[in-house]
């Protein structure tokens, strides 16, 4: 080698590239381009000294076009993909030369929901529609689809479906970008138990764990709801037994063993609860059963320490008949920890402050329709109405109504921008995670692909 500065020559699958060792460099001493040039590696130089004007030339059996557009992220920093260049066959090439990170970067810039734009719609395979999305922290997404969960990597690849034993999916969650955790419910009249929460190998689809309950030490079946986690690794699912054990089964994930089952008090409804929600900075668990799961909407905070107990409640039983039309379909919490946001039937958000006792002074309700100027249209007879949903990102709010999401900024939550994609009926879900927003709409299982464009080189 001529030293760090000098000439490298790289004969990638028959074309000849000449570039320089620093530019090698940069990929890092953790890739296969940095460690070819790194002295530990090459005492003296490893090329076979042929190259032109004393540059060293080394020969790779790899694919050319894609080493052009990987080579010139090293020398520019931005990714110039040419249209014959597949994305798949480019992140496998990436993958070979230790840069898939340096690529996914590249691809999207940090998550800001004022900059979002449709990168792309993605057509699921299966016939019907999709339940629910979720967004994979390595930038990727699963759909939950009938008996099965279809899941896809960071370019929109499908992977292997995973599936509980062909169960109906009511949840899914990764826990982190390798697995991904399944709830599954529990099929009527069947002997052996079929439902239950899961983990699975995100990459693999291969089931690597089932999540026990037992209840005075003997193992029961159960019908999960939502799912969550907290950051000490302990998993949450709602839970209905089969004898009346209606409430919130926590396991270890490490260990996969059950850590604990926070029972349904009297007038708190758990077992049902299709929202869960972890929050740090109270460690307690947000538990939400809302309309039309229930008649009325019940939502809890619950604390799993010494004393396990209802640390917050609130719920819409006995409202003033004058907003009795008014039913709470989605929740969650913000993300400063000091009050829940919900939505109703009519677009509405609405807050509620946790910090008051027992939920007094009840949903503090913004004007209608600031969400969409438009008229909410009804939807055909037989199909199944989308509902409205919430999420918190980024100290912004997110939420979907028809076909489009609003993105609500600032502490007063004012609308700042409004995203519409495909043309492909109202979206029944969304999630953000791995800095792209993931909407699914109704019809024929699409999925939007919403993502931040890179900041300018220059």
């Amino acid at each position: 080698m001529k030293g760090k500065r000098g000439r490298v020559r790289l004969n990638v699958g028959g074309r000849v590239f000449e570039t320089t060792a620093s530019t090698l460099a940069s990929a890092g001493r953790d890739t296969m381009l940095g460690a070819m040039i790194d002295a530990s590696w090459n005492h003296g130089g490893g090329g076979d000294g042929d190259g032109e004007g004393g540059a060293d030339e080394y020969f790779i059996d790899r694919d050319p076009e894609c080493f052009a557009v990987l080579l010139d992220l090293l020398r520019t920093g931005g990714l110039h993909v040419p249209p014959h260049v597949a994305d798949g066959v480019l992140c496998r090439e990436a993958l070979y030369y230790g840069l898939l990170d340096r690529v996914r970067a590249a691809r999207w810039g940090p998550f800001d929901g004022d900059r979002l734009r449709l990168a792309a719609s993605v057509a699921g395979s299966a016939a019907g529609d999709g339940t629910a999305v979720r967004a994979a922290p390595d930038g990727g997404c699963c759909v939950a689809h009938g008996g099965a969960v279809r899941v896809y990597n960071w370019v929109m690849e499908e992977r292997r479906a995973v599936h509980l034993d062909h169960a109906p999916v009511n949840d899914a969650a990764y826990l982190d970008e390798a697995t991904l955790l399944v709830a599954a419910r529990e099929r009527p009249g069947t002997v052996r138990r079929d439902g239950g929460v899961a983990a699975f190998s995100a990459l693999t689809g291969d089931l690597r764990h089932r999540f026990r309950v037992a209840h005075d030490r003997h193992v029961r079946s159960y019908t999960p709801g939502a799912l969550a986690f907290d950051s000490r690794c302990k998993v949450f699912a709602s839970c209905k037994g089969r004898f009346n054990e209606y409430g919130i089964g926590v396991w270890d994930c490490t260990t996969g063993e059950q850590a604990d089952f926070f029972y349904e008090p009297p007038g708190c409804a758990l077992g049902d609860a299709d929202k869960l929600q972890w929050l740090d900075g109270t460690s307690t668990l947000m538990a939400a059963t809302m309309f039309p799961r229930t008649d009325s909407s019940f939502i809890s905070l619950l604390d799993f320490r010494d004393k396990k107990n209802v640390a917050w409640s609130w719920s819409d039983v006995g409202t003033p008949a004058s907003l009795e039309d008014k039913h709470v379909l989605h929740a969650i919490a913000m993300e400063d920890g000091r009050s829940l946001c919900v939505i109703n039937q009519y677009d509405d958000l609405g807050f509620l402050d946790v910090r008051s006792s027992g939920g007094a002074g009840g949903v503090r309700w913004r004007s209608r329709s600031k969400l969409a100027a438009r008229k909410k249209k009804a939807a055909p007879r037989g199909e199944e109405t989308c509902y409205p949903k919430l999420a918190a990102h980024g100290g912004q709010l997110f939420a979907s109504t028809n076909d489009t999401i609003s993105v609500f900024s600032g502490p007063d939550h004012v609308l700042t921008s409004t995203l519409r994609g495909s043309d492909a009926g109202a979206i029944c879900d969304f999630s953000i995670g791995g800095d792209r927003l993931f909407a699914l709409h109704n019809e024929e299982n699409v999925v939007d692909v919403w993502e931040t464009s890179p900041p300018p080189i220059i």
